[in-house]
């Protein structure tokens, strides 16, 4: 199909021709206006009529400065944007100056709110405000509460569901001829987001503290690495940085949500979840997880969200690498700024489940080691996602609240690739036939992990089923400071509790495949365990690993041992094998055998992925009895970081200066070296190009900068290069009133 590229072709020749069944073209464009008429006769105009004879006005006053009141009181103080934000539901103020003293007896006028091309009263999109005298909460209204010479000041109070965006107002004024308008003033427009404060608002979050941190607090923590390992990194959201909110605005108007769902957060959460991703639709972020990021920056580069969200503001085209904390970091910031309450989520073991049959097969042929050609699924590291904060209505009483929705392109949902939002309550219970994407989010924390052997003949052995593994930690940033809360209970019940077992038979009862032992043989092994400890591994220097047996019985045994070491990317998927060692273990009656082997940093360096993560398989045939021992292990390796030191006090408008290290600890030079500095309110994102940093040796980077607001901020540096990735650097830095 031949379509012109949005640039040439005019909006019109993109509208789809009218039908006999729609009286208006689609409308999800924020950004498109109507022609609004100065004056809007009712009939013929006397000849006498001078409208300079009625009531006119003259100015309208916003108090949208951050200092004044409407910010101050709508919690909209910190956006970098000139014009007026406020939050659904909560009255705020203007003043209108007139050419004359308002005559409440004679004189009559009222307000307009206009969204989008084609604005329409049962739509949302054109809000008539009434001067009355009482304003009802959660309910559109205005009323007079100063009057002074020609000026007025009303309160405004709007509705707790209208939608939200950004607005044209306009003044309308009552003649016996017709109405007349305020001139189109784009300095009047008004912006309305969801507001958390407000309890007849969906997204009512009902403590301050949380506010603060789900919807104000501009910087977070990723959790990474993995459940052995945990690693965290700060992420800039920059939700109030300039243009953002504009940005936020443009992926709905992108994901053609029309402008009447707008005040939908269910909605808006879906539609955001697909746009987020670049499959399918174009979308923010385009994912790349095979380690070559030409024309793109690696995903482990970026240190926030403001880059990325600008980038596609002005290219409209997706900004190139994601991985899973960048796709969920862009969509914390999305919600954020919009007022949804949202955080983001680290599930540690994570399962990719293809088939969504709640069992992850990993097939072993007759030697024990995994097949990759047969095996499908995979297990990541970790895996982030977010939760949104909002009531269900349109489910029944009880699943409301934090609800999972996920940017990162995994799985086809209603044919386009996008997640959620899922009641987290209804995963913990197992009522996955709620809607959306429940059974995918079920699995990715519920599967078992199956170690299956496929004999020459075809059939397969079940020899060992793993039901602990996946989803063994889930964790988010705890509210106010940095560190790790454990939120897997939010998620299921203990393991091996009588409400886990409950939990899943109602998960399989709503349809969650689940396959039965019965259709495959299955003996576990139980007179021998065997257990695998590493050491912690620097990046760069050799370690060394133990493989332990206890043998629990009275016999002796002989087991064929293979151990595999793999380079694998966060997602569990295999690069390269980068060391292969078989030997022969002798176990001695009741009693433990250790065996160590040493792993040299050229063995796996040349192979090395961003997230230095390597991937151990051992797996043992007892030769007496043929049965098969399987373990496997992710290791991280222990990356460098960046130092960051300032100098002296830092003061709001004065210059101040930083400085970012590094030494490389590599037996290599490293090639093609990028670092990136940003500080949500302290300095926007600064890039510098190095080519090259010998082994052993220190790089210095000086920045000077003006700090823009005083409190307690952030600085946060990375550090890219050919061979090394994933370096990070962070600092707190408090910034003194000048």
């Amino acid at each position: 199909m031949y379509r012109m590229s949005e640039t040439t072709s005019t909006n019109e020749e993109n509208k789809p021709p009218l039908n006999g069944r729609r009286a208006i073209p689609p409308n999800y464009s924020n950004d498109e206006e109507n022609e609004v008429p100065e004056m809007e006769a009712f009939g013929l105009i006397p000849r006498g009529f001078n409208p300079r004879d009625y009531l006119r006005v003259v100015d309208i006053y916003m108090f949208k400065e951050p200092q004044e009141i409407n910010k101050q009181e709508h919690h909209t103080d910190k956006y970098y944007n000139p014009r007026l934000i406020v939050r659904r539901g909560q009255a705020f103020q203007i003043q209108i100056d007139f050419n004359r003293p308002y005559k409440p007896e004679t004189d009559q006028f009222w307000l307009e709110l206009l969204m989008g091309r084609y604005p329409q009263q049962n739509k949302g999109t054109y809000i008539p405000i009434l001067v009355g005298n009482v304003l009802k909460p959660g309910q559109w209204g205005a009323k007079i509460i100063h009057r002074e010479n020609n000026s007025i000041r009303l309160s405004i109070m709007s509705s707790a569901t209208c939608i939200i965006g950004k607005f044209r107002l306009y003044v309308a004024v009552l003649t016996p001829y017709g109405i007349l308008r305020t001139r189109r003033n784009s300095a009047t427009d008004t912006y309305i987001l969801f507001n958390p404060w407000c309890q007849l608002d969906a997204v009512y979050l009902d403590d301050e503290k949380e506010r603060e941190e789900y919807v104000l607090n501009d910087v977070g923590i990723v959790f990474h690495g993995n459940i052995e390992d945990i690693k965290s990194r700060s992420w800039s959201y920059g939700q109030f940085e300039e243009n953002i909110l504009d940005a936020c605005l443009f992926l709905m108007d992108k994901a053609e949500l029309e402008l009447s769902g707008r005040g939908n957060p269910i909605k808006i959460c879906r539609v955001a979840s697909a746009v987020i991703n670049s499959r399918d639709d174009n979308g923010v972020i385009a994912g790349s997880w095979n380690n070559s990021y030409d024309y793109g920056v690696a995903p482990s580069a970026w240190t926030g969200s403001v880059d990325i969200l600008l980038e596609y503001y002005s290219s409209k085209q997706p900004v190139r690498y994601g991985q899973c904390w960048v796709f969920a970091g862009v969509f914390n910031t999305f919600l954020r700024c919009l007022g949804i309450p949202a955080r983001l989520i680290t599930n540690y073991s994570s399962a990719h489940d293809n088939n969504a049959n709640l069992r992850l097969d990993f097939f072993l042929d007759d030697e024990g080691k995994v097949d990759t050609r047969l095996t499908k699924d995979s297990v990541w590291n970790y895996h982030c996602w977010n939760e949104a904060w909002m009531t269900r209505p349109d489910l029944p009483v009880g699943f409301g609240g934090w609800q999972v929705v996920d940017g990162t392109p995994q799985e086809t949902s209603d044919g386009m690739y996008r997640c959620g939002p899922a009641s987290v309550q209804a995963i913990k219970h197992g009522h996955v036939c709620f809607q959306f994407d429940a059974p995918f989010v079920y699995a990715e924390v519920n599967s078992d992990i199956f170690y299956t052997r496929v004999e020459k003949n075809g059939t397969q052995v079940v020899e060992k089923i793993d039901t602990t593994r996946i989803g063994q930690l889930i964790v988010t940033k705890e509210v106010g400071g940095d560190g790790m809360v454990n939120i897997t209970e939010e998620y299921k019940f203990r393991e091996g509790s009588d409400e886990e077992r409950l939990a899943l038979e109602t998960a399989v009862m709503y349809g969650v495949k689940k396959q039965s032992i019965q259709d495959t043989t299955y003996q576990p092994q139980t007179d021998v365990d065997m257990d695998f400890q590493a050491q912690k591994a620097v990046l760069g220097n050799d370690f060394k690993v133990t493989i332990t047996f206890r043998n629990k019985s009275r016999n002796s045994y002989t087991a064929t041992t293979y151990l595999s070491g793999n380079i694998v990317f966060y997602t569990g998927v295999t690069k390269s094998e980068f060391k292969k060692h078989s030997f022969s273990a002798k176990l001695e009656p009741s009693s433990s055998s250790s065996f160590d082997i040493v792993i040299k940093s050229s063995e796996y360096m040349r192979d090395l992925l961003e997230q230095a993560s390597l991937h151990f398989f051992v797996t043992a045939r007892i030769n007496e009895t043929g049965k098969i021992l399987a373990v496997q292990k992710a290791l991280m390796l222990e990356i460098p970081t960046l130092r960051i030191k300032t100098k002296g006090e830092l003061v709001a408008g004065k210059e101040a200066s930083v400085t970012v290290e590094f030494t490389n600890p590599l037996k290599q030079t490293l090639e093609n070296v990028t670092l990136r500095l940003e500080g949500p309110g302290v300095l926007r994102t600064i890039k510098k190009q190095f080519g090259r940093i010998p082994m052993n040796s220190t790089l210095t980077w000086e920045v000077k900068f003006f700090p823009m607001q005083p409190g307690l901020r952030k600085l946060i540096a990375s550090l890219n290069s050919d061979a090394l990735r994933h370096v990070y650097g962070e600092l707190n830095v408090q910034i003194q009133k000048p």
